[in-house]
């Protein structure tokens, strides 16, 4: 059965993208009615489909799976190469000039553990809006000590998205 989830542009009034390889974040977009956009499994590749789409689309959802996938199979070092990639195309994004990036995971996925767990998920919310905060490096510990706080709930991601991308009126009472 299907759920009864508002569509991106219902919720938020926005035409979205994913950029996803994976099968299930393919079919999440479709039930979102976000345009599905075909890609190759490969980093690189995944931002030259958004590079070739921009401007097309308020907002893209772009998805990296291999660190998932390293994190499942215990293979710390993978895991670390393939974060490292992702790392080596935000440059790419950000001469884009969005309005706004996030940077964050569905889960945690520990290579120790070999499975999803409950660990926080570090995100990185960037505009020219936000305030600066004294965390330096994109990781667990660090992110827990940022602007965000060490835990927030994920609902209030895209209200934020939205209100450093300057699309709500007013953000709050």
């Amino acid at each position: 059965q299907l759920p009864d989830w508002p569509t991106v542009r219902t919720a938020y009034g926005l035409h979205g993208a994913a950029i996803a390889a994976y099968p299930m974040y393919r079919g999440i977009a479709r039930l979102l009615e976000m345009d599905v956009l075909e890609t190759p499994d490969d980093m690189s590749q995944e931002i030259d489909v958004l590079t070739e789409h921009w401007g097309q689309y308020d907002f893209f959802f772009v998805h990296a799976k291999h660190s998932d996938s390293a994190g499942e199979d215990g293979d710390f070092n993978r895991k670390v190469q393939a974060i490292e990639e992702v790392d080596r195309q935000v440059p790419r994004l950000v001469n884009l000039k969005p309005d706004v990036i996030i940077v964050t995971g569905d889960h945690s996925t520990p290579s120790r553990l070999k499975a999803h767990s409950w660990h926080p998920v570090p995100v990185i919310l960037w505009s020219e809006y936000c305030r600066a905060d004294q965390v330096a490096v994109f990781g667990e510990r660090a992110c827990m000590a940022g602007g965000l706080g060490p835990r927030f709930p994920a609902t209030d991601l895209m209200p934020l998205a939205l209100a450093n991308a300057r699309r709500l009126i007013k953000f709050g009472a």
